[in-house]
């Protein structure tokens, strides 16, 4: 966009403003707030693509910092008005489930559960079952000899 404009109409008003009558002031004035309003308008044009190329560039780099994929950006874009961290944690919260993604604090949860279940199997991975325990003690009751023992506790 060029800042510079050209009115052929312009070239006619070289009349030094201490002379204009009343209609060639006011037809001067009409023109410079076109001018204005022209003006005005591209620059309104401008700021509104750089705030959407801004807040396109702050949803992108808070969900590469959560790890979610870039292409949710766009449902994102939709529903936020503002892109700030905040709203987007919200709306990830809220509709994180469509894309698949989990909050950090639930996946950390996740992980001390898995953690939790693999120490219990190592531990009862070797561990005798209760009715395995009552089986055992009866044979060890009703065993009459020494080898009867011995055979019971190796095959245990």
């Amino acid at each position: 966009m060029s800042n510079n404009y050209w009115d052929e109409e312009e070239d006619e008003d070289n009349v030094p403003d201490h002379q204009l009558t009343g209609d060639d002031l006011v037809k001067k004035l009409r023109k410079a707030k076109r001018a204005d309003e022209k003006r005005i308008k591209e620059l309104s044009e401008q700021l509104e693509g750089f705030l959407k190329e801004k807040k396109e560039t702050t949803v992108k780099d808070v969900l590469a910092k959560k790890g979610v994929n870039a292409k949710a950006a766009r449902l994102i874009l939709k529903d936020v008005e503002d892109a700030t961290e905040e709203s987007i944690d919200s709306w990830l919260r809220d509709n994180g489930d469509l894309i698949g993604y989990t909050p950090q604090a639930e996946q950390e949860e996740v992980q001390n559960n898995l953690a939790t279940l693999r120490q219990q199997d190592v531990l009862t991975q070797g561990g005798i079952t209760p009715s395995n325990a009552i089986d055992i003690e009866a044979r060890m009751n009703s065993a009459e000899s020494m080898d009867e023992l011995i055979n019971l506790l190796r095959n245990s």
